[in-house]
């Protein structure tokens, strides 16, 4: 089985995957029409159970979770997983939202991991941990950052979805046009920056690299693994301020001199589209990406070298991304056919095939060993870069203030990509505002 290519004008799935970081925490619209299609207890005379999904995807994503759902109905007669209603991925916190006020809600959502602390706030999520610990699901597993995302002050609140990591994918024409070696793992930011001023040509309209420049989650989540690895953290340890206030620094020093050296094609756009396409016209010699990105490579014909991150310190890190299948209770029944559904879909099988077919990692190593997986990275050159880095990969913090400190150091990073503010005048700036959403009850 090979990814499903996206359809020419189609948005790319992690597009619209990486909107939902900084999304506004408030409802929009009015009450929701009746989200179940048959009695309110999901229970037909027939004895068999439906449950509402809201899977959030794009077209061909969602006709995988399309197959993925007859296949669980030949297995589970008694259970009938009703696609309908919902909305794409990036407008789902804000319709869930609406939809917890109301009272009609679906039994299952896909919630960016970013926008999990604030949707498991509301009562009607149910709390999966006694399910994951002692049910089929391969939890001790799943790679430390599947778990990670799900999990808030020690409970189990969603399963998850999708989970990814980034590395930097070369073009091998352009570095071989420059004389330029290509890099290997361990390689650090300084050599980065260095490699991307020597792939630059203005003549022909020739990058190193490029950065989303709008201050969305897809601009900011690239600067977490050099905060981490030079010792930061995005919430400092006492809970009431930023932990990057040092690091952020250095690692905005690294935007600044790829500024400095005209050597950064900064995406104006939402979505990160535009950064691409410049990529896979052979117009841009490296960027940070995800294994969602390569179908698209693949289908333009790019010679590409896929190496993991750089670091400053020469040890491996990354950040990955995962989000989540979450699930509201609606009755018992509901809630218990819910349950089984996630379970299902976590299960090496169902989630191999998802992972190759929407572009996404295992998220278990059980997952990673099954025979579609082996026959998929084989096509696939370069792809177990992104899986071996998950091993080293960390996940931005569950916490209902992220979205707020997302857009403060969005914005940061806008400022010093257009030249506006020095790395220290951007980080003070992000400071103020983020350490005040940290104060701020919620």
């Amino acid at each position: 089985m090979v990814a499903v290519p996206r359809a020419p004008g189609e948005p790319s799935r992690r597009s619209l995957l990486r909107a939902g970081g900084a999304a506004a925490l408030v409802a929009g619209g009015g009450a929701l029409a009746g989200c179940g299609t048959g009695p309110a207890d999901g229970v037909g005379p027939d004895g068999r159970v439906t449950i509402q999904l809201w899977h959030g995807q794009t077209d061909s994503a969602a006709k995988v979770i399309k197959g993925l759902v007859e296949r669980f109905h030949r297995s589970h007669p008694d259970i009938n997983v009703d696609m309908g209603g919902g909305v794409l991925a990036d407008a789902m916190l804000q319709k869930i939202t609406a939809a917890l006020a109301s009272g009609s809600y679906p039994d299952i959502a896909y919630v960016f991991g970013s926008d999990l602390a604030s949707v498991a706030r509301s009562p009607e999520v149910v709390d999966l941990t006694s399910q994951v610990n002692e049910g089929p699901t391969p939890w001790r597993n799943f790679w430390a950052p599947a778990r990670q995302a799900v999990t808030i002050n020690g409970r189990v609140r969603a399963v998850p979805a999708v989970l990814d990591c980034l590395a930097v994918v070369c073009n091998k024409k352009l570095f071989a046009e420059a004389g330029v070696d290509l890099p290997e793992a361990g390689w650090t930011w300084e050599e980065f920056t260095d490699t991307a001023r020597r792939l630059t040509d203005a003549s022909k309209g020739r990058f190193g690299t490029g950065w989303p420049g709008t201050g969305d989650e897809d601009t900011v989540w690239r600067m977490w693994p050099m905060v981490w690895d030079l010792g930061g953290d995005v919430i400092g340890d006492d809970g009431r301020g930023i932990g990057f206030a040092k690091e952020g620094v250095r690692a905005l020093e690294v935007v600044r001199d790829l500024v400095r050296d005209k050597s950064v094609y900064v995406d104006p756009k939402p979505g990160s589209e535009q950064m691409y396409r410049v990529f896979l016209s052979g117009r841009m010699g490296m960027v940070a990406t995800g294994p969602w990105q390569l179908p698209d490579i693949t289908q333009a014909k790019v010679d590409y070298h896929v190496v993991p991150l750089p670091s400053f310190s020469r040890r491996p890190v990354t950040i990955s991304g995962p989000d989540t299948w979450t699930v509201f209770d609606n009755g018992s029944a509901r809630k218990t056919a819910a349950r089984t559904f996630v379970t299902w879909l976590n299960q090496p099988g169902p989630d191999s095939r998802w992972a190759v077919e929407a572009g996404s990692l295992p998220l278990s190593r059980r997952s990673q060993d099954r025979p579609a997986w082996r026959e998929h990275t084989e096509k696939m050159p370069g792809l177990p870069v992104w899986t071996k880095a998950l091993a080293s990969a960390r996940v931005r913090p569950v916490h209902p203030a992220y979205p707020r400190i997302s857009q403060s150091l969005g914005q940061a990073v806008v400022s010093v990509l257009l030249g506006r503010k020095s790395p220290a005048d951007a980080v003070r700036s992000c400071a103020s505002e983020a350490n005040a959403a940290l104060l701020i009850p919620r």
